[in-house]
């Protein structure tokens, strides 16, 4: 089973860059680039509204469930 991260594809939808997403939910462009890559082990469901009110969509355009 694996969590897919469509994070880099929202954030080229809405034209906006790692920088200036990390600036406006308050966290570093590390973690931000950590989430993104889909190697964080978690994922903090405040962290996870703030990209979503940032970004104006919702976790399920973030986030998706592979079966292996």
């Amino acid at each position: 089973m694996a969590i897919i991260v469509h994070l880099d594809v929202m954030l080229a939808k809405r034209k906006m860059k790692s920088k200036d997403l990390a600036e406006k939910i308050g966290i570093t462009t590390a973690n931000l680039s950590i989430l993104k890559s889909g190697k964080a082990k978690a994922v903090r469901f405040s962290t996870l509204a703030a990209i979503c009110k940032a970004l104006a969509c919702q976790p399920s355009d973030i986030l998706e469930y592979v079966n292996d």
